[in-house]
């Protein structure tokens, strides 16, 4: 009989990663590029643009965009993506990462959370291309980010004076956005729903799973909210197939699924002398400080109506009778809620996962 073999298989062909075209500009596997997106110009008849940094992975993957300053005034998530962009993995990328530093051009070089019309830009999707200036910013936005995209994070603060302690926002019955939610590692998870205007609506019409990380207080740096955002971004990337994986030393936590959040409000005018933190757990009827009149004469305490965590507070002592004082949300199970809070660690975090390469940046005080 004669010796017969049978002919191998021919090896399946890789498929090639097409380029990511953005404002008609190609980006190659492989490459990254810096591509500013005509806005409009300034009355001066200056150009204004919107700068967007894109990674182009040589393998095929998701195309996550990345956006912060979408009201001008919070920028801790300028400085998360700008040390994002400087991790070296981002050399070994499967798919695409858009980085949108600055959305809301107008109002971070005038750091105001606005636009000049007093617009306010999150409420102001899907806009229009011959709408106002915020309905023209929206549509640009939306036609040439979320429309390639697959994922979205999109980078928040706490208002003036006003900080949030690092959280996620979601819907939670989007539940590949709850799954990017509860692979960022910050120990709260809070559902929100859907706003009119906003861009998680907006991406969500699209099917873009959208989450919001909130940390840190406008026109502020912290470091611990900007190292938890590079963190969790990653985590996300990794979680999504973004990034290989790259295991994290040290026990990790499932974080506080929490539906509902409300402000305890100063119930006079005076002077705020506030008695607990951010991320402080408490209890139903729980002192969390006083509002007293100038001369001392007039104290009125200030309590928890329920159990949860402090998730945003006022800063400013001086306060006027309604005025926001403490963000609480509502949470379930006291032990798990302490273990997750307790485990929370962005210093230590940051140095010993894939992030150690900043380590040795100095942090920002």
């Amino acid at each position: 009989m004669p010796n017969r073999t049978r002919p191998r298989p021919a090896a399946a062909a890789k498929p090639a990663v097409e380029p990511f075209v953005l404002n008609g500009l190609k980006v190659r596997a492989g490459e990254r590029r810096t591509v500013d997106l005509p806005v409009t110009d300034l009355s001066t008849h200056t150009p204004m643009t919107m700068p967007v940094q894109v990674v182009h992975g040589r393998r095929p993957g998701p195309r996550l965009f990345v956006c912060a300053a979408l009201h001008g005034d919070e920028i801790v998530g300028v400085e998360i993506i700008r040390r994002l962009l400087r991790l070296s993995a981002l050399d070994r990328l499967a798919g695409t990462l858009v980085a949108v530093p600055i959305v809301n051009v107008f109002g971070f070089v005038a750091l105001s959370r606005y636009l000049p019309d007093r617009r306010d830009l999150n409420r102001s999707f899907p806009g229009s291309a011959r709408g106002s200036l915020a309905g023209r910013l929206a549509n640009l936005f939306l036609s040439e980010i979320v429309a390639k995209a697959t994922h979205g994070i999109d980078l928040h603060t706490g208002a003036v004076h006003r900080p949030n302690y690092p959280q996620i926002r979601v819907h939670f019955d989007d539940a590949e956005a709850l799954r990017m939610a509860e692979a960022f590692g910050v120990p709260l998870v809070v559902n929100a729903g859907f706003r009119d205007g906003s861009l998680r609506l907006a991406a969500a019409e699209r099917q873009v799973p959208v989450i919001v990380y909130e940390a840190g207080e406008a026109l502020r740096f912290d470091e611990a909210a900007i190292r938890a955002g590079v963190r969790g971004i990653v985590q996300v990337m990794r979680t999504i197939g973004m990034l290989r994986g790259g295991k994290t030393k040290g026990r990790r936590l499932d974080p506080i699924l929490a539906r509902s959040s409300s402000w305890e409000r100063a119930p006079i005018s005076g002077i705020l002398r506030a008695g607990v933190a951010l991320g402080a757990r408490v209890e139903a009827g729980d002192w969390l400080g006083v509002v007293s009149d100038p001369f001392g004469e007039s104290d009125v305490d200030v309590q928890a109506r329920e159990g949860g965590v402090i998730i945003g507070r006022t800063n400013l002592p001086v306060v006027h009778e309604g005025d926001a004082l403490f963000h609480i949300v509502r949470v379930e199970g006291t032990q798990a809620t302490a273990e997750a809070l307790d485990a929370f660690e962005p210093e230590l975090d940051y140095q010993q996962g894939l992030t150690s390469e900043l380590s040795d940046e100095p942090p920002v005080v």
